[in-house]
């Protein structure tokens, strides 16, 4: 049998790939507050992206080179790319923001901004309770259970911002495209946390 605790290489670098994740989000509200520096922000993000990348590779490669590690190898492959996913869809954001060159943000962007820090910083949290197993998971649960209550804020948050886009008197068609996929790309970042707490739910129930 696995123990837990065994080739805590992997759940090091699932952690530090969570607070990459988490990191990118902080980056991201600042550039929602200096978005006229939107430049010099998107180019933090890509850093982030960069470092986040080289944490998926380290991991990928030594599941890949590991005969037992300590959870199933497609979850930790899973868990890693999705992980990953939500560094690339922050980034992508700041990628947008910048080539729409958009230099003030719409009012209902940084709380989303903000709903995207709590949730990865939630996510940092659930990520780092998986080395200690699931023999009292009942914090653990706690924590996916917020997570899904944070993207449902977000959700909520993502359909009023679309709804304020759409109805805004004299509205540019074009620029409502390049609001409409910012929004986008953030509630798919926020949705990749959510797949985050269902892949550990998953992996609770297994490892029950």
């Amino acid at each position: 049998m696995i123990k837990f605790g065994q080739d805590t290489i992997f759940y090091d670098l699932l952690e530090s790939q969570a607070k990459v994740a988490h990191r990118t989000a902080q980056a991201f509200v600042n550039l929602t507050a200096d978005m006229v520096n939107v430049k010099a922000h998107a180019r933090a993000m890509i850093d982030l992206e960069h470092e986040g990348d080289n944490l998926t590779h380290d991991l990928q490669n030594r599941v890949a080179s590991t005969f037992i590690t300590p959870l199933d190898k497609e979850d930790l492959r899973d868990l890693s790319q999705t992980l990953d996913d939500i560094t690339d869809c922050i980034e992508a954001v700041a990628a947008r923001a910048e080539l729409y060159h958009i230099t003030v943000a719409r009012p209902d962007l940084p709380p989303m901004a903000a709903t995207l820090v709590k949730t990865t910083e939630v996510v940092v949290q659930a990520v780092s309770m998986l080395r200690n197993g699931f023999s009292k998971a009942e914090p653990l649960k706690e924590l996916l259970k917020e997570i899904h209550t944070l993207e449902n804020e977000s959700d909520r948050s993502f359909r009023k911002a679309l709804q304020l886009l759409f109805e805004e008197p004299g509205a540019d068609t074009l620029m409502i495209i390049k609001w409409k996929e910012i929004y986008d790309r953030v509630e798919t970042a926020v949705d990749k946390c959510e797949d985050i707490a269902k892949i550990i739910g998953t992996v609770m129930v297994k490892y029950a």
